[in-house]
């Protein structure tokens, strides 16, 4: 099943020329067949994280990938401003993320707060802000299980 898909990129440093880790996703998704509804940019603050969301919401997408914004720092607010719109939490996928993350860089993966969840229709990933870590999530445990997860959500 193919998907449509938004990518958003939660960065206070980042915009479009310059963000690989969106470009990741967006080109990943597109290989394996899905289309890209929507991609912005946002900084990592609530009031434009929600606005994303409306946006992909708008565009006819199922799916939502964020990446940014997942980490420890004062400023990472994206997943506290998504799970606020959760209806349900998928919390194997930010457990088997930090699993597989472990493998490729130790300890420092228990830094990451990657989460995912459902909200009016869609599913909604959150993913660390770092080309490799999007690739994994992307590669290991989104792609595999998109258009399934989808499915799920109409039943």
């Amino acid at each position: 099943m193919h998907v449509s898909a938004f990518v958003v990129t939660c960065s206070d440093s980042r915009d479009a020329s310059r963000d690989a880790s969106g470009k990741v996703l967006r080109d990943g998704l597109e290989s394996a067949g899905h289309n890209i509804a929507g991609y912005v940019v946002v900084k990592d603050d609530a009031e434009a994280i929600r606005g994303a969301v409306a946006e992909a919401q708008a565009a006819g997408a199922r799916a939502l990938l964020f990446t940014g914004g997942t980490g420890i720092g004062r400023r990472d607010t994206t997943v506290e401003t998504l799970r606020a719109l959760f209806e349900k939490e998928l919390p194997g996928f930010g457990e088997l993320f930090r699993m597989l993350s472990y493998r490729q860089i130790g300890s420092a993966a228990m830094m990451s707060r990657a989460t995912a969840g459902t909200y009016q229709g869609m599913i909604i990933f959150a993913l660390p802000g770092s080309p490799q870590a999007a690739r994994l999530a992307l590669d290991a445990l989104i792609l595999p299980e998109l258009g399934h997860a989808v499915r799920e959500l109409t039943r």
